[in-house]
């Protein structure tokens, strides 16, 4: 069994940084691509960020491209989402996502916005940006 759980969440003013962190436990296993997503109240979950295993492939939503980063530390089974220059359409309950099995390297950008294509999801840590 698989588990992960997000850290780092909380409340800060437009302008400010949260790093939020995703912690993988369970059995030994190799998260071949590791996401990061979002919901905010009465809106359908959205894809922010992903990385592939090797870090050689990162994909972001537009809308963070410049202010968030991903970043993983495969010896600890680790993700983080490094969020500067927030904003209040940032708010939302963030979760962490891992895919287990492999994608060719032709479909890995795509498949990594779409929340079908992962296999295992932490239940979230809440992101509250006031203006």
């Amino acid at each position: 069994q698989v588990h992960l759980v997000e850290s780092g969440g909380g409340s800060v003013e437009a302008g400010g940084s949260l790093r939020l962190t995703c912690a993988v436990s369970g059995r030994t296993f190799m998260a071949y691509i590791m996401g990061w997503f979002r919901q905010a109240p009465g809106k359908e979950r959205e894809f922010v960020a992903a990385i592939s295993w090797s870090a050689n492939t990162r994909h972001y939503l537009d809308s963070v491209k410049d202010r968030f980063t991903i970043s993983r530390d495969n010896d600890k089974n680790t993700a983080y989402l490094q969020m500067n220059s927030l904003k209040p359409e940032d708010t939302a309950v963030y979760f962490c996502a891992v895919r287990e099995r492999v994608i060719p390297p032709r479909q890995l950008m795509d498949s990594m916005g779409l929340d079908h294509e992962y296999d295992y999801w932490g239940q979230g840590t809440q992101v509250t940006v006031s203006s």
